[in-house]
């Protein structure tokens, strides 16, 4: 019982409360009645100007197309789209919208390594803006087909996994010997800079050779070719593809490669380059160490630039030009 008017004066307290509040709110509105009015309509202007924000965001994303759209926040202002170049890599650009849109022009990012000016005026629309995103991917193909050369040909350390915004590539030598390749997004067939980290003998002769020969570069060429000519030396691959291919080692030295060498010139650690032709033995030489041998061997015969002997494992005629050896 004594629960039951404890319940019963606490719901009458809430309900005068109530009223008293009601009588006061409407005194407050019949003494000003412009401040209600006011209220009212600004209330009125925003839900008809969220409403229209809305509308237009929906239907523009509708213009770009959504299967494009990969996220998109509560409110519609920010928006993720996903857009692949003419090489078929995917690319995703987030977009910041305004309230006031298209008042105001968006901001926008994307993980490239740089940004494009956006073109943008109170007719423009999302879609756009994927235009200019598109176009701004296909300027940057050659920057992008130059840094997939390098990854695949070369035994990048750094970075394991690019994103598409770097543009730089830490190459392993050998021989405790390291390459920091910087490529120039606005025009990636230009001499990159180069920094070469290590310490020793090889690490000088590779900083002299590219300082004495970077004159050479020539942006026709293949990136790949000029760094090739500028070092003097056999580009390393990758450890992956070493695995997969045969590893042949000289009959001679049995070294896979030559060593990094000024007097070897364009042979320096390059690989095997001369394979018998006898099909049962079909050992393979460094063309250097065959002549060297030869030489060594009074039956060798010479005519003109060319070694007639015989092959030191299965004694078949084997020929090799002089001019193939270190000069």
């Amino acid at each position: 019982m004594v629960l039951l008017l404890l319940l019963y004066f606490s719901f009458g307290g809430w309900l005068y409360l109530q009223v008293k509040i009601k009588i006061k709110r409407t005194n407050c509105l019949l003494k000003f009645p412009h401040v209600y009015e006011c209220a009212e309509q600004r209330r009125c202007r925003e839900m008809v100007e969220s409403s229209t924000f809305y509308r237009a965001v929906y239907s523009e994303i509708e213009e770009v197309g959504w299967e494009h759209l990969v996220r998109f926040g509560g409110d519609l202002t920010s928006l993720s789209f996903r857009i692949l170049d003419g090489k078929g890599r995917m690319h995703i650009i987030e977009i910041q919208l305004d309230k006031t849109h298209p008042k105001w022009p968006p901001s926008i990012s994307a993980d490239v390594p740089y940004m494009f000016d956006l073109k943008w005026s109170t007719h423009s629309r999302l879609k756009d803006v994927v235009q200019q995103f598109k176009k701004h991917l296909e300027k940057l193909q050659a920057f992008w087909s130059t840094l997939d050369d390098i990854d695949r040909s070369l035994w990048v350390i750094d970075p394991k996994q690019a994103s598409p915004a770097v543009s730089y590539r830490q190459i392993n030598m050998g021989n405790d010997c390291f390459i920091m390749l910087s490529i120039n997004a606005f025009d990636p067939r230009s001499l990159p800079e180069c920094r070469f980290i290590g310490s020793g003998p090889i690490v000088n002769l590779l900083r002299n050779r590219w300082r004495r020969n970077s004159k050479r570069w020539i942006k026709d060429k293949q990136f790949l070719e000029n760094l090739k000519c500028l070092l003097e030396t056999q580009l390393p691959i990758p450890p992956d593809v070493q695995k997969n291919e045969q590893q042949v080692e000289c009959g001679i030295c049995y070294a896979q490669s030559l060593p990094i060498d000024e007097e070897l010139r364009h042979k320096s650690g390059t690989g095997t380059d001369y394979t018998c032709d006898n099909t049962s033995c079909k050992r393979a030489f460094h063309s250097i160490c065959l002549v060297d041998w030869l030489r060594s061997i009074t039956t060798t015969r010479q005519s003109f630039d060319v070694l007639f002997g015989s092959c030191p494992y299965c004694s078949e005629p084997v020929a090799v030009k002089i001019d193939s050896m270190k000069k």
